[in-house]
């Protein structure tokens, strides 16, 4: 009896299991950072660095090789200089602040950190802080001096050390002469460039926003040369002798300057070019002078009137012109060339441009210049992600016929000669392939190399060819209109604009065993695909699925159905379309499952489901119409501006009374709150709410439906009002499919009291296990299931999680989620997990991600909470809808259109960056506590 009234805690023995088990962390991003802002190289470490308007820094090397750093405060960083070969950097931001960063070494590995921060003073006794707002730094290849350019105004001469950042704002007011125009008191606007020169340390080119520039003297403090610009200066750049350097300007154009002593004040350059005049063109915004093979590199300089929205870049080599044509804004760029001084020739290697939307490198020492794909930094977001699919473990002989699809599609896809190649990668080979699939807006599906830190790109589906679409008539026109002036070439992969919002990807579901895929699209599209090693020219299979059934009274207004392409289509080596199954009305997709074994798919869209084989190519049973008669939403389609204000206003009216009555209900019952654990009061769903006929998943499982003793295939769908079909299926065996066709009969019929949208249906064997895959079994690959014990299906609502025996469908426990916690399911997920202390020892767990963006792990099949962690913030819906888990404990979802944060559940199962980055012990002697900080402002004139 003493044990009777002993209050339950923790088991720490089940304390350690879980701690072996689960753990917590944001791992790495795969992607394209959102927003880039500044760019910068150190071609010593061969590192480059890229910031973003978020405030983060981002650090690139051999593939593998990545640090992320973020600042204290959110504020874009707008420049970005590395401390030559010190494994340091600084960094400015547009709140004026200067950071001083280094790649530290920590547990065998290195990891970028924040050492300093700098505040720029203000004019004093002015709150303004103009004066000193620093417009462009320049960072002394010796690292002992870091000039900063201000917008103008005064100039201060006083010297403070700030946490071992030695700053001297020194006093730069030279004296000269200059001509009429230059007097009256006309600002000579903010300091636009500075050039440190090539030759002789000693000396930099200051470059003003009027078109002046001054080489100055740093140890004299005197002006050496003067050069009278007539034009508003955009950039600087020096020639490798430092004989002369080049200055690029607003109106397009750009000026070649000789450097003499015998002159000390220059009128006029030596010559003055507007590559793309006479007619008006947009600033030149930035250039580059490379000798030998390569000449002049710059920005910018279209025509304004005709060429005034692209994104340029020229390279000018002798007689050779090309004009670089990207799809996105230019934000900096750079070569990786010679940098020894006693090198007579630059002797570039490749171009860097670093787009708003993405990175693209050129080779220039291949004939043509082509592009070299990068192992990493990858668009995902060249047409905007949809959905998307992850597959683990991939079986090596998919593994191949992928990568070999994808080397037909790409031939040049070798990343051994990518040049950016610092650091040194430390992590193991991964022990699995894994395959990460993106669909998209332009019908795309895209193949990720997801195994390690780097997403890396291996094949491209496309389902456009498939249909009749405007796309090959418009690239048609726009060919034929292309003028041989400017020397155009597209480069890039990033487009936003979709030819047709109907072809997007809605929904995929792959056999990694059989090679079969099914993509489903936005206009009710289902096709059916299958990997092949060869060219192939065949028709294309329609089969057309009426989900309405002739009901009555009943008008689709959306968009048309994608008409499909009635001649022989070819198709390239990698997966090709086998069957297109039509659904009708053209709705999209909501959920699709394949079995490959039984050669069968299953689909739904808001209008109802079915059941195809595609072997025969024929449905398998009448059609299933959940719509309900009030869905007139479910009638209108996704890309319908139609919006029912009436329905709206009654359904919010509606729930302001609920809440009303559950209120008093609640104040009623507080006194209980003692007695029994707090849950909130759940309303049941109206029958008649809008969308309620939505097919949400599908599954297929063997399993025991019409008795206890035989199991057999079955199928399952769940809707948005909380039904459950079980189909029970008679599957021929695999002599007589082309003999027999699928027969389905329903078995069991399952209402939610609360009519919650059922988002995940999993069957479970005898001992509680998730059911196999199909193949595994047949193949040796995994273990039998449990056919001796009883079987249960699991269902996920969006409010609760439920245990049914089969085949009685009995309750058998659930766990309340929105009565407790207050939230609601959005993805469910069943995942394995190792531990961390023995490899032999595993559990299988239910992963689930709330509206909230907190993760829930449950026990299985007891529905016992084990863990929770906070993931994604709350408000971002969309990163919680493109959340996507993995079967050993892992997670993707889009923190921006352009990026995937990896996560990880497992405290055995983590992909992150391991790495290390070395340094020579020269460098490491190098301090930055000798670094000087000296403002050049603007200069103080006088006359002639």
């Amino acid at each position: 009896m003493k044990f009777r009234f002993r209050r339950q805690g923790n088991d720490p023995h089940r304390e350690k299991i879980k701690q072996d088990l689960f753990a917590f962390s944001k791992t790495v991003e795969h992607g394209f950072p959102n927003q880039p802002s500044a760019l910068a190289y150190d071609p010593k470490l061969q590192l480059m660095a890229i910031g973003t308007k978020s405030g983060a820094i981002k650090i690139y090397g051999a593939p593998g090789v990545e640090m992320t750093g973020l600042h204290k405060d959110t504020a874009a960083v707008t420049q970005i200089h590395f401390l030559y070969g010190q494994v340091r950097m600084l960094s400015l931001l547009d709140d004026n602040t200067i950071h001083l960063w280094e790649i530290v070494q920590r547990e065998n590995r290195s990891h970028l950190v924040e050492l300093h921060s700098f505040n720029l003073p203000g004019r004093p006794g002015i709150e303004s802080t103009s004066a000193t707002r620093v417009t462009v730094m320049l960072l002394k290849l010796s690292c002992d001096l870091l000039a900063l350019g201000t917008e103008g105004g005064g100039v201060f001469s006083e010297s403070s050390e700030y946490a071992g950042l030695k700053l001297a704002i020194c006093n730069c007011i030279p004296l000269f002469s200059v001509p009429e125009e230059y007097k009256c008191g006309k600002s000579l606007g903010p300091v636009e460039s500075l050039q440190e020169h090539p030759q002789d340390s000693d000396k930099i080119l200051i470059g003003y926003s009027r078109g002046l520039v001054v080489l100055w003297d740093l140890n004299s403090r005197h002006v050496v040369n003067l050069f009278l610009g007539k034009q508003q200066l955009e950039s600087l750049v020096w020639e490798r002798s430092g004989n002369s350097f080049v200055s690029s300007h607003s109106d397009g154009g750009y000026m070649v300057w000789a450097v003499s002593s015998s002159n000390p004040c220059t009128h006029d350059p030596i010559s003055s070019t507007i590559p793309y005049g006479p007619f008006p063109c947009k600033a030149v915004n930035k250039i580059l002078w490379r000798t030998t093979e390569l000449g002049l590199l710059f920005s910018g300089g279209m025509p304004r009137a005709s060429y005034g929205d692209r994104h340029c870049l020229t390279i000018l080599q002798d007689s050779s012109h090309v004009t670089l044509d990207f799809t996105s804004r230019v934000i900096d760029f750079f070569t990786i060339h010679c940098t020894d001084k006693e090198k007579e020739f630059d002797d570039p290697s490749a171009l860097v441009v670093l787009l708003e939307e993405e990175l693209v490198v050129i080779d220039l020492q291949m004939a043509g210049w082509p592009t070299v794909p990068a192992p990493y930094l990858a668009p995902l977001h060249s047409s905007a992600i949809t959905c998307s699919c992850h597959i683990s473990n991939v079986p090596p002989k998919l593994w191949e016929r992928v990568i070999s699809a994808g080397q037909q599609q790409c031939p040049l896809q070798n990343y051994e000669n990518w040049p950016i190649c610092g650091g040194k990668n430390l992590a193991p080979d991964p022990k699995q392939k894994e395959l990460l699939l993106t669909g998209h807006e332009d019908g795309t599906v895209r193949f990720w190399d997801a195994s390690g830190v780097s997403l890396k790109p291996l094949y491209k589906l496309s389902t456009a060819s498939i249909f009749q679409t405007d796309c090959d008539h418009n690239d048609s026109l726009m060919q034929a209109g292309e003028e041989e002036w400017p020397p155009f070439r597209k480069v890039g992969c990033f487009d936003p604009y979709s030819d047709d919002p109907r072809l997007g990807i809605q929904k995929i579901s792959v056999c990694k065993y059989s090679g079969k895929l099914v993509v489903a699209g936005t206009a009710g599209q289902v096709i059916v695909m299958v990997l092949s090693d060869e060219k192939s020219d065949h028709m294309i299979d329609v089969a057309t699925v009426d989900l309405l059934q002739d009901r009555e009274g009943f008008t689709w207004k959306g968009h048309d159905r994608l008409p499909p392409k009635s001649g022989s289509v070819v198709f390239a080596p990698g997966f090709q379309p086998v069957v297109l199954v039509q659904c009708m009305p053209p709705a999209a997709v909501t959920a699709v499952t394949l079995h490959a074994e039984w050669n069968l798919i299953a689909f739904g869209t808001s209008h109802g489901f079915g059941l195809f084989d595609y072997h025969r190519k024929v449905l398998c049973f009448s059609i299933r119409c959940t719509l309900h008669p009030n869905d007139s939403l479910a009638m209108e389609g996704p890309l319908s501006r139609v919006k029912s204000l009436k329905k709206s206003l009654r359904q919010s009216f509606r729930r302001i009374r609920k809440s009303r009555v559950s209120g008093k209900k609640r104040a009623l019952a507080e006194h209980d709150a003692e007695v029994t654990p707090v849950q909130r009061r759940i309303e049941p769903r109206s029958a008649d709410d809008s969308l309620s006929g939505v097919v949400r998943c599908l599954c297929f499982a063997d399993t025991f439906l019409r008795d206890g003793t035989h199991h057999g295939p079955t199928m399952w769908a769940g809707t948005n009002s909380g039904s459950v079909y079980a189909y029970a299926l008679d599957v021929p065996s695999q002599e007589k499919f082309s003999e027999q066709s699928v027969e389905a009969l329903l078995g069991k019929e399952i209402q939610l009291m609360h009519r919650a949208p059922v988002v995940s249906i999993a069957v479970l064997d005898g001992r509680g296990n998730p059911l196999p895959e199909p193949y595994e079994v047949s193949r040796d690959l995994a273990k039998a299931p449990d056919m001796q014990g009883s079987h249960s299906v699991l269902i996920t609502s969006e409010e609760q999680f439920k245990v049914f025996m089969l085949p009685k469908v009995s309750a058998k426990t659930k766990f309340k989620l929105t009565a407790h916690e207050g939230c609601r399911v959005r993805k469910v997920a069943l995942s394995n997990f190792t531990s961390v202390s023995s490899e032999e020892y595993s559990e299988n767990a239910l992963v689930c991600l709330t509206n909230l963006g907190d993760i829930h792990v449950f026990s299985v099949p007891a529905l016992r909470p084990q863990v929770r962690y906070d993931c994604i913030r709350k408000e971002d819906i969309s990163g919680i809808a493109s959340c996507v888990f993995t079967k050993t404990g892992q997670g993707f979802y889009l923190i921006s259109p352009s990026e995937y944060e990896r996560f990880s559940l497992s405290a055995r199962v983590i992909t992150e960056p391991l790495c290390r980055v070395d340094v020579c012990a020269e460098f490491k002697e190098n301090c930055l506590s000798s670094l000087n900080v000296k403002f050049l402002g603007n200069i103080t004139v006088t006359a002639n």
